[in-house]
């Protein structure tokens, strides 16, 4: 079983509390089979991942892995390969620009329709796909039709047309399954460029949360010295495949984008 983890907050310093605090939601038991993991974040102004294999028998430590990392917007993935094997090259996130994504799920008989996917992409976003996952195609197809808009660079790129982009990249992929015979994609995936996240639930359960504060510290701080008081930690997160959440969360209806905002606003929209 895969994980993708969507993380939006006020705050860049505490990424690892709110992972502890939601830690019964987004661990996974040890697997008993090969897999990878991923995170991506923005930090300093620059776009940053880290990918590892992980090993049979091992559980992921989120805590761990984020403890370093400095940032209001986050995307996390383990990864049970179902396209590709587990180089680098095929493990979540996926980045170009300023652009990161995360798939959980699968599209059928990829092969017959990867070539199909891959013809009208333009030659520099042909260039920057490294791996053979279906996942990584779905993103470059919509990097291109954001490129085709003219927001594929765009700072504050319109969230009409992302949406437009996710839509008509799920009916290309859904057309294309359907002459092949595919059963419909598993489609739950996660983009975004620092400034909105847009998550999409088609085919697995996908939720999110909305938290103040944080109440279950993974340890006490010492105080700061400064006359100012830090804002309170506000933060968004979203998961998938999660089958006995806490009450709190709210569930993405089945066919729907959950877009978050860079003010934590949530709106969700009819994919």
């Amino acid at each position: 079983m895969g994980r993708l983890i969507g993380y939006m907050a006020n705050r860049a310093d505490r990424l690892a509390d709110a992972l502890h605090q939601e830690r019964e939601v987004i661990a996974l038991p040890p697997s008993d089979q090969p897999a990878g993991w991923g995170i991506g974040f923005y930090q300093g102004g620059e776009v940053l991942h880290k990918k590892r294999p992980l090993f049979e028998g091992r559980a992921i430590d989120w805590q761990l892995v984020a403890k370093s990392v400095r940032s209001d917007c986050v995307v996390a993935h383990v990864r049970h390969a179902t396209v590709g094997d587990f180089r680098a090259e095929n493990t979540h996130p996926f980045r170009m620009r300023s652009w990161l994504f995360v798939h959980h799920g699968t599209i059928g008989r990829f092969d017959a329709i990867r070539e199909r996917l891959r013809e009208n992409l333009p030659d520099f976003i042909q260039r920057n796909i490294r791996g053979v996952t279906d996942s990584e195609h779905f993103f470059h197809v919509v990097l291109s039709f954001l490129h085709d808009a003219g927001q594929l660079d765009h700072p504050d790129a319109d969230p009409k047309i992302v949406l437009s982009a996710l839509r008509s990249t799920v009916r290309l992929v859904d057309q294309l399954g359907r002459e092949v015979g595919a059963p419909e994609a598993t489609l739950n995936v996660l983009l975004t460029n620092g400034r909105r996240m847009y998550a999409v639930r088609r085919g697995a359960p996908l939720f999110y949360v909305e938290r103040q504060g944080i109440h279950d510290p993974m340890e006490e701080r010492e105080p700061t010295g400064r006359q100012n008081k830090p804002s309170v930690l506000r933060y968004v997160m979203v998961v998938s495949n999660g089958d006995e959440l806490p009450s709190t969360y709210e569930e993405i209806a089945e066919g729907s984008v959950c877009v978050v905002d860079r003010d934590l606003d949530v709106q969700v929209h009819s994919l």
